[in-house]
């Protein structure tokens, strides 16, 4: 039995043809025959004229991702023509001297869209953000299997309501085994000479996330002797890069106190006493409100949080938050000390996100000038078609003179 045939709308024929991947959910689609997810479907337009053919995922609002043209199939050769050919981009272009956590796909970077897949020492972990790919689950396990023969192989499944678990989360097994020996519950590896300690099964993340990896390696350099602030510190990666650069203090601000457990055993695990440093459990908004009256004063004040996060007190968004978070943030730092700033939320471009520092920046009657914006490193390649896939935003500015 051939492709189902569906009709796409103007739009996504517009979309298609500038290389986007997605196919996005309206009344087109709507009209779609009856397909099940993981079925490829072959995508006209209203004249019948061949686009694409994409993997079906009905009832999302991406309902279905290009794959391939005419006469395409899934199976294990595809599948593991496009693992070599990421394997390949990393060995090239990926510098991970004393790193062995990192990025091996990146879904619609690497050819194939709503799939990760990350490395963490001899273990794989793998992301489906597409359910077009549970059927084909298996297939693409004896094919990361037998390239890599990894110790063990995971998936770690993200719940739809994945805002309103962040809070919760921090026990529930949303990590399973694919393939191989179980991992222990805390597995170490190794970015830029460091060592974190990651878990995958227990929690929604794993406790290291891996697009940092070139910002915290910067950061490194740029914090001997310096008074370091981190907001939303999570599970202290940042934390912990600023102190084996040399900071003379780093305080590390987290709502979580099993997060901020977790930082202080990733200190102690590179050999960084935790004693010598300040580990704060609480909101963050009302703890800059507390170090001002305390009339602390920081060298680097550091702010990387989630897109959305809820506490007992207050609630964070990107859009909006950040301003305020700046403008709180800004009485604290030194003249001359260095605003570090970052988001991973997809829909806030980099303009937009200028515009929250620049709110921040005037609310606090404070001069600030970018010197440096970054984005996710390059295992998390992204094809110049689909600008959904820059979504990082680093941004380092210096804070100006009164």
């Amino acid at each position: 039995m051939g492709a189902l045939r569906c009709v796409v709308g103007p739009e996504s024929v517009r979309m298609l043809e500038l290389g986007h991947p997605w196919i996005i959910a309206d009344a087109y689609t709507k009209k779609w025959p009856a397909g099940s997810a993981g079925d490829l479907v072959e995508l006209v337009d209203a004249s019948g004229r061949f686009l694409a053919t994409a993997l079906l995922d009905p009832g999302e609002r991406i309902v279905a991702r290009v794959l391939g043209g005419k006469g395409f199939r899934l199976g294990e050769r595809w599948l593991t023509q496009r693992l070599e050919d990421a394997l390949e981009l990393r060995r090239s272009h990926v510098p991970l001297e004393e790193t062995d956590a990192y990025r091996l796909v990146n879904g619609e970077g690497d050819g194939l869209p709503g799939i990760t897949v990350d490395r963490y020492g001899d273990y794989l972990m793998v992301q489906l953000y597409c359910g077009g790919w549970r059927p084909h689950l298996p297939e693409l396990t004896r094919v990361l299997a037998g390239a890599l023969k990894p110790a063990g192989i995971y998936e770690k499944t993200r719940p739809r309501n994945t805002r309103e678990l962040e809070a919760v989360s921090d026990t529930k097994r949303y990590g399973r085994l694919l393939a191989g020996a179980a991992a222990p519950p805390r597995l170490a590896v190794r970015e830029n000479g460091l060592t974190f300690l990651v878990e995958l099964e227990r929690g929604l993340n794993t406790g290291l996330f891996l697009d940092q990896r070139a910002n915290r390696g910067q950061l490194m350099a740029r914090t001997a002797g310096k008074r370091v602030l981190n907001l939303f510190a999570y599970t202290g990666a940042f934390s912990v890069a600023a102190a084996a650069g040399g900071a003379s203090r780093v305080t590390s601000v987290d709502a979580s106190p099993t997060y901020t457990d977790w930082a202080k055993a990733h200190f102690e695990a590179n050999r960084l006493n935790p004693k010598r440093h300040e580990f704060i459990v609480g909101d963050c908004m009302d703890t800059l409100a507390e170090l001002a009256r305390r009339q602390e004063r920081f060298d680097i004040v550091l702010m990387d949080p989630p897109s959305f996060s809820t506490t007992s007190k207050s609630r964070f968004t990107t859009r909006g938050g950040t301003s305020d978070l700046v403008a709180a943030s800004l009485p604290l730092l030194a003249e001359g000390g260095l605003l570090i700033t970052s988001s991973n939320h997809q829909k806030v471009d980099v303009a937009d996100y200028l515009k929250e520092l620049r709110r921040g920046a005037l609310q606090a009657g404070s001069t600030v000038r970018v010197i440096s914006l970054a984005g996710q490193p390059e295992d998390f390649p992204y094809p110049v078609t689909f600008p959904e896939g820059r979504y990082l935003k680093y941004v380092v500015s210096v804070k100006g003179k009164t």
